[in-house]
């Protein structure tokens, strides 16, 4: 293998596909269980997958050990402590781990999951993720969710007791008919319950979905415009330091695995329609897996394909994500992680220093904060290079 590839992290990305309802804002890869979740069968199906991508990527995967992991969904939550415990002594078999290895999975607060926390503490899980998005029980309605104020509550409660020293709330704002008083409201409850990392976003009507089809009537732009910066200057008070668009942490406390995805780092998907994107000696390499589920548990068919990514899309791809970074990044990483010259993107670098959108040394580039809020407009500059 060659040496390079050690100085990319490898991160592991598993997908669980069932929700108990699906919820009218989420484009997710998610399906409404209509009857019990045979875990067992999912179970072998996820180590199938991960036999096949070990088949297929070899060293890629073999000889870098496991920095990060990542369960997503759906609501991983459904699934039993001893479902996990199954699950990852076996993964563990096939690949190795960092001894510092930060393990997230993510929760919902109802009751029925919040009594298996223990279980999944046992099972190696080191830190939640918890969906609660609003306390206000007008919002959960009209947000479709199923747990309650109260609940939400006492599932931040019970990670504490569960032994999760690092967890993460998930908060919307700019929700249907949502004040600013509202929205404050949700937050400094949010804080007051102790997090170690808080994820603030605006609600975003997405294709697909039912609000798509039925849009809510939420704030106007200016009035977002003043409840993101409000949310920001008392989390900023409590000392949650923003490294990210939408991402939020006390000191040191951010979430390793999405600063990989974010730094361009490498990582292995299994699951129900979950992605991968692994670094070879020849090529970087993204793969995606079929997303029904049904379809995935069949033991044969897993792979919905592999694809080579190359020179410009590289580069918009390593934009995609390295730009929402607060800090930015070095230009030898950029060059490390795409393979490609700081002089192949020398020019737009040069106009979005002249826009004021980054700051541009020898070593680095930074996004302004004028760049932060026209972060689109730079990746469609990059995207058109790209194609």
């Amino acid at each position: 293998m060659n040496s390079a590839l050690n100085d990319i992290p490898l991160s592991l990305y598993i997908h669980v596909p069932w929700c108990e309802k699906k919820c009218p804002y989420c484009d997710f890869n998610s399906h409404q269980a209509k009857s019990n979740i045979n875990e067992p069968a999912y179970i072998d199906a996820l180590l199938d997958d991960l036999d096949q991508d070990i088949a297929h990527f070899g060293e890629s995967i073999t000889e870098r050990p496991i920095q990060t992991v990542f369960i997503g969904g759906g609501t991983p939550s459904l699934f039993s402590g001893a479902s996990y415990q199954r699950l990852f002594r076996e993964i563990r078999r096939r690949l190795p781990f960092s001894d510092r290895a930060e393990i997230t999975l993510e929760a919902n607060p109802g009751s029925s999951e919040t009594e298996k926390f223990s279980a999944f503490r046992d099972a190696g899980i080191n830190r939640l993720s918890i969906g609660i998005q609003s306390f206000n029980q007008t919002h959960l309605n009209k947000l479709g969710r199923i747990h309650s104020r109260d609940e939400a509550v006492a599932a931040a409660a019970c990670a504490i007791t569960s032994g999760f020293e690092n967890f993460n709330l998930d908060l919307m704002f700019g929700l249907p008919e949502q004040s600013l008083e509202q929205a404050l409201a949700d937050l400094k409850q949010a804080i007051a319950l102790g997090p170690t990392h808080l994820s603030c976003y605006q609600l975003t009507i997405e294709p697909n979905t039912l609000f798509h089809h039925s849009p809510p009537t939420t704030p106007e732009d200016e009035d977002l415009w003043d409840m993101q910066e409000a949310l920001q200057t008392l989390l900023r008070k409590h000392h949650y330091h923003q490294y990210e668009i939408s991402a939020y942490s006390q000191e040191n406390r951010q979430c390793a695995h999405n600063l990989n995805y974010w730094n361009f780092g490498d990582y292995i998907g299994i699951g129900a329609g979950a992605h991968g994107k692994i670094t070879t000696n020849e090529d970087v390499v993204r793969s995606w897996k079929v997303k029904h589920p049904n379809s995935y548990l069949n033991k044969t068919v897993k792979l919905g394909g592999r694809d080579t990514v190359r020179d410009k899309m590289l580069t918009f791809e390593y934009m995609l994500n390295a730009l929402r970074l607060n800090h930015g990044f070095d230009l030898s990483e950029f060059e490390n992680r795409t393979r490609q010259t700081v002089e192949s993107t020398q020019k737009l670098l040069d106009k979005h220093v002249t826009l004021g959108l980054i700051e541009l040394t020898e070593r680095s580039v930074t996004p302004t904060a004028f760049g932060h809020n026209m972060l689109n407009s730079m990746l469609e500059d990059y995207l058109n290079v790209a194609q």
